[in-house]
């Protein structure tokens, strides 16, 4: 079976993997735990598509996936992935933008967190040893493809116990990194 991907959206079909992450998922990830509570659980945040080719672990092997999150806030913070570190720290990888806006929330491991501007047809590359995760600032699906090997492995576990150092919200309708 092949796989494509439909260049507009971003959304791939045939041998694909699809998981989600709703608003009872994300208990913890948000600033404003009540306002996170108050939401309809069922509320989907985000989305990942992935085609695995490979088996997660294969040493030089690619991975390839869309993320897609949704638009909407928790209180005054944008919808958000939960974010990770490689578990093989030594690893980097690429996210474009297919379509939406957005934000790419980077942090290294002294804590030190930045953002870059997701908009159609960026390019992002996210080195070693730093912590990502995306948030939609806009009214439509954030879309977002990403390369990886299929040996890096994903460290959720240290953010879901530290967070990032800093949170995007939005402050006078827009969003700032603080």
């Amino acid at each position: 079976m092949q796989t494509t991907i439909d260049l507009a959206t971003g959304s791939l079909a045939g041998e694909v993997t699809t998981s989600e992450r709703r608003i009872a998922d994300l208990a913890g990830f948000f600033a404003d735990e009540a306002a996170r509570a108050a939401l309809p659980q069922d509320t989907i945040v985000y989305r990942v598509q992935m085609h695995d080719k490979e088996a997660e672990g294969t040493p030089g092997g690619l991975l390839f996936g869309t993320s897609f999150v949704y638009p909407g806030k928790v209180g005054d913070e944008y919808f958000m992935t939960k974010g990770h570190f490689h578990a093989k720290r030594d690893t980097a990888e690429y996210y474009f933008c297919i379509s939406g806006r957005g934000a790419l929330i980077l942090m290294d491991e002294e804590g030190n967190c930045w953002a870059e501007k997701m908009e159609r047809g960026t390019l992002h590359y996210i080195p070693r040893s730093v912590a990502h995760r995306l948030a939609n600032t806009g009214e439509e699906v954030l879309a977002v493809g990403c390369c990886w090997g299929a040996d890096c492995g994903h460290d959720y576990a240290s953010i879901a116990r530290t967070g990032f150092a800093k949170r995007l919200r939005e402050v006078d309708g827009e969003p700032k990194l603080g």
